[in-house]
């Protein structure tokens, strides 16, 4: 004689579905908000890093320490929104021979790139990273402080 098989007792399992496809939905969009918030801020440092480029450009007394000084601003601008340790390519140009004469005008464009955060390296080309730009431009005034 068998028994009669009762009906599997189904209480709780909701909770663990609910649970279980709110982990799965969870963590993609976390990570996507995150990602997003990493690529505004290295956005942010970018654009602060061409204006004090630029900027400190413009305030060198001649062109070499203008560039050195460039440099050294833009590195300072993403240190302080926490991007270090990453390439940056700065350029500066301008349209005379004499970036600091009359009435040129600067343009600092930095290049540089934010690596995504918790992103693993599986396919052996480095950290996924994504690339940013940013330029600022600089008018040199036609009157300026002669040094004597």
């Amino acid at each position: 004689m068998s028994r009669p098989r009762r009906a599997r007792d189904e209480r709780g399992s909701a909770i663990v579905e609910f649970v279980w496809l709110g982990v799965l939905l969870l963590v993609p969009l976390v990570y996507v908000v995150v990602s997003t918030f990493e690529v505004q801020r290295g956005a942010f440092a970018t654009t602060t890093a061409a204006r004090s480029a630029a900027r400190a450009f413009a305030l060198a007394p001649d062109d070499a320490a203008g560039r050195e000084a460039a440099e050294v601003a833009a590195r300072q601008a993403l240190a302080d929104q926490g991007i270090d340790g990453v390439d940056v390519d700065v350029e500066v140009r301008c349209q005379l021979d004499d970036c600091h004469s009359g009435t040129a005008v600067i343009t600092a464009r930095v290049d540089t790139a934010v690596t995504l955060p918790l992103a693993p390296d599986v396919l052996g080309g480095g950290k996924p990273s994504f690339a940013l730009d940013a330029s600022h431009t600089v008018p040199i005034g036609q009157y300026q402080e002669i040094a004597p």
